[in-house]
């Protein structure tokens, strides 16, 4: 290992270059004559390729291009900014709440934060169309029929950008960003330099395994989801409480696109919350991508399933997780380390991804290849194996998924349908939570910041987006360039 200490300092190091800290560096850099060095371990937006994209088996990359490299996981996502604070993450309960007493206040404040990023959005090229409905006779209609099988429907406005849209207006970010602020790709951090209780910079391996010294006044993390381990040890190093967030673990169903019509047409997103009847377990759609592509992620040694869509390229299909909220007490303390193992347990089965028909999963049986050829519901994801889910998901799990698709069937009927997909398994792991104070800043520790879906506060592009902004403002108060970290003109 050869070692290298950079001597220039910067005001601001980022670490991580997906949509919280590509916020941040836009806030500060449209506000002040900071210095800014951004440091990712991937690569950059032009240079993520992902062979499973293109039909080929999955190469286990390390880190994984889908989830790593400029813009996150957001560069492969469909793209969609959720315009509401209904979901999406914590930022309303861990950090307004702390700032701001008033609930009207706290409403109109989400309203400004979310058409501040989302014209931000639209200024580096985002689509004007925004899709969904929010209120109105149909919507009640829905609602009420929804909450009449045990699901609580949430209704929300959604901009779509779309997969082919969503790496272009993240790359014109950083043509924004490259020539203000110096980008260092393939650089992984491994240890915080903290210097009494105060932060003073990182260490970090490039692609040649040499191990380099940065030196800044604020760290910003913003690890994405795919670093929520790196994070927690981060903060073990560091002698900061955290504490667990629960680990969402289900499938990935797929349906003809016509089947989820009556309810993408009006919501696109159909967000869907039900309290299982059995075991009384949070079970949730999440990711809904009408007419999308079934896809897979790579976290570390494991591949798990996800869901896309593009604004224009249509399928036939539509996909959307059924994900069921798992929380552990003691003495259990890593549900990612759980997470991890029904993945890897997929991954030993088959390969990588499991596709079994519901007909045959209710008939305790695998799918073949023969069934899935002859099956009338043609599967988007070409690599995933037919195979047996009961093998891998508990009982607990496998049930609850199954008692929503049923549900769900009153107001989609359809989807409980012998021939619908299911894949599995698709994990979420939003494990960790970092004790922060009501500007993001992580307690103990000056300087130091922790944001986005690897803190455990948001779980999308707009309240990642929104958290990067904030913790930006923070940073810009305390040097004097803005007075108030929620109002600025």
């Amino acid at each position: 290992m050869v070692y290298e200490m950079h001597k220039e300092k910067w005001d601001v190091i980022l670490v991580g270059a997906g949509p919280a800290n590509i916020f941040a560096a836009l806030e500060l850099l449209q506000r002040s004559d900071l210095k800014i060095l951004i440091l990712e371990k991937g690569k950059d937006v032009k240079y993520r390729e992902c062979p499973a994209r293109k039909g080929l088996p999955c190469l286990r990359c390390n880190p994984c291009s889908v989830l790593s490299g400029w813009g996150g996981a957001g560069a492969f996502s469909d793209g969609k900014l959720t315009l509401t604070f209904k979901v999406g993450g914590w930022i309303e309960q861990r950090i307004l709440h702390d700032k701001i007493r008033d609930p009207k206040k706290i409403k109109q404040v989400e309203k400004e934060l979310i058409q501040y990023v989302d014209k931000l959005y639209l200024k580096f090229g985002a689509p004007d169309k925004v899709y969904g409905l929010e209120e109105g006779d149909e919507v009640e209609e829905l609602k009420m029929k929804a909450l009449k099988h045990g699901m609580r429907l949430i209704p929300m406005k959604v901009r779509h950008l779309g997969s082919e849209n969503t790496r272009q207006v993240l790359a014109n970010m950083k043509k924004y960003i490259e020539g203000r602020a110096e980008i260092l790709f393939q650089h992984k951090v491994t240890q915080l330099i903290v210097k009494g209780n105060k932060v003073i910079g990182v260490k970090a391996l490039d692609k040649h395994n040499r191990e380099k010294e940065f030196y800044a006044d604020y760290i910003i993390l913003g690890p994405g989801r795919v670093g929520a381990s790196w994070l927690r040890e981060i903060m073990s190093q560091l002698n900061v409480r955290t504490s667990k967030n629960p680990v969402d673990i289900g499938v990935r169903i797929e349906v003809p696109a016509s089947v989820t019509e009556n309810l993408t047409s009006k919501l696109y997103e159909f967000k869907l919350i039900y309290n299982t009847k059995m075991f009384d377990d949070v079970t949730r759609t999440f990711c809904v991508n009408p007419h999308g592509d079934v896809i897979l992620e790579c976290y570390e040694d494991i591949i798990t399933v996800n869901g896309q869509s593009y604004l224009y390229r249509k399928t036939e299909n539509t996909n959307f997780a059924i994900l069921v909220n798992i929380r552990f007490t003691e003495p259990f303390e890593d549900p990612i380390a759980y997470g991890k193992y029904l993945a890897r347990l997929a991954n030993m089965i088959s390969g990588g991804v499991i596709v079994q028909r519901l007909g045959d999963l209710l008939k305790g049986r695998r799918s073949t290849r023969d069934r899935i050829r002859r099956n009338p519901v043609e599967p988007t994801l070409k690599q995933a194996v037919p195979g047996d889910l009961s093998y891998v998901l508990p009982y607990r799990i496998l049930h609850d998924v199954l008692e929503m698709l049923k549900a769900l069937d009153n107001i989609a009927p359809g989807v409980y349908s012998p021939y619908t997909l299911l894949y599995g398994v698709e994990v979420k792991f939003y494990s960790i939570k970092v004790e922060l104070d009501s500007e993001f800043r992580v307690r103990g520790v000056k300087g130091l910041y922790a944001i986005g879906d690897g803190a455990g506060i948001t779980r999308g592009l707009m309240q990642a987006s929104i958290s990067g902004v904030l913790a930006a403002r923070s940073i810009l108060k305390e040097r004097g360039f803005i007075q108030d970290v929620l109002s600025i003109e």
